[in-house]
């Protein structure tokens, strides 16, 4: 029988676990109930609202929600330019070799040569002069790395 994932596994899913609960000290949250710890977006909103609506410094909701000022102000941008929409987790970068294209490899391919140690910071600088395109060493490495093993 499976176990069915619970709110905390989906918020993790989600992005929206806060993963300092603890740090949370706002009335409504220590008081088991509707507002949870865990759910970052609440707590999130929470902090907002509680600085506009109650009259506190931001200074003051972001330590009483657990957060950093930072936090506070990226969270206010957010969610002034979005809604609580902004307030959800956006995805972060690229996940993939985006720049190590079919040509890129091959004119990689075509100045290692197999058993040799990599020169990854004069094949990006090959890469860069030759194709135009600026690669990280450590990425020629983990490419290099990755056609290894298969």
């Amino acid at each position: 029988m499976t176990k069915l994932p619970t709110k905390i596994d989906r918020l993790r899913e989600r992005g929206m676990l806060n993963t300092y609960p603890q740090r949370v000290r706002a009335p409504q949250f220590v008081a088991a109930g509707f507002f949870d710890a865990n759910d970052l977006l609440q707590v999130k909103y929470e902090m907002l609202r509680h600085a506009r609506q109650d009259g506190v410094t931001k200074a003051e909701a972001a330590e009483l929600f657990g957060m950093s000022r930072p936090t506070f102000y990226q969270a206010e941008d957010a969610f002034e330019r979005a809604g609580l929409a902004g307030l959800l987790p956006q995805p972060r970068g690229p996940k993939s070799a985006h720049k190590l294209t079919s040509q890129v490899m091959a004119l990689i391919h075509e100045h290692h040569k197999e058993g040799e140690p990599i020169q990854a910071r004069t094949l990006a600088q090959l890469v860069q002069s030759q194709l135009g395109v600026t690669v990280h060493p450590r990425s020629i490495e983990r490419a290099l790395a990755r056609k290894k093993k298969h």
